[in-house]
């Protein structure tokens, strides 16, 4: 039964993620070959807060990188990014992440402590994407063996300290590293 309500819960949060991902993303104008790429992967089906992809443009070769928990996503961003013009060829990188359920659980349990918090709960509101667009303030949850691992972008230092110590508050959280950058700070794709 508390697998069910795990799995109801995900569910329902993947699935606003996507509807909130599929909104933005309709209304953003950047035409650059970047930009097409990260509107081609924050569209991606399936593509949530619980994963992180990144890419590196070497003139028309993108290498993709990043952990993934759903592993058909690892596939779909690949074959997405390959349909882009302009590029040749795409090297994927992208980790898939072991199928715990113990990691599951802290997904869950990461997320809701972390967008109930007051300070952090702007992230989390309809119409934005939890893609990798770089001026978009968006926090991944990473969990790999109890290990969680926060990437994104926030509006200010003071976020991404709340988050880190929000997240370390977590029951079963081995260690927590804080990768969030702040916005409009130097970052590659």
């Amino acid at each position: 039964m508390r697998s069910n309500i795990y799995k109801s819960i995900l569910s329902f949060v993947i699935g606003w993620v996507l509807l909130s991902t599929v909104a933005f993303a309709t209304t953003n104008l950047d035409s650059s070959l970047e930009g097409k790429i990260r509107r081609e992967l924050a569209t991606l089906s399936y593509y949530s807060m619980f994963d992180n992809l990144s890419f590196r443009l070497d003139g028309s070769k993108v290498t993709l990188s990043g952990e993934v928990w759903w592993p058909a996503l690892k596939k779909s961003a690949q074959r997405v990014v390959g349909t882009v013009e302009g590029i040749t060829s795409v090297e994927n990188q992208i980790e898939v992440l072991p199928t715990s359920s113990y990691d599951d659980s802290l997904r869950l349990a990461t997320a809701r402590v972390l967008f109930s918090n007051p300070v952090l709960r702007k992230y989390l509101r309809p119409g934005v994407s939890f893609g990798l667009l770089p001026y978009r303030s968006d926090i991944h949850i990473i969990v790999k063996n109890g290990n969680v691992i926060l990437e994104g972008v926030v509006l200010r230092k003071t976020d991404s300290d709340v988050a880190f110590v929000v997240a370390n508050g977590v029951s079963g959280v081995f260690s927590v590293t804080n990768n969030l950058r702040v916005k409009n700070t130097k970052k590659e794709s």
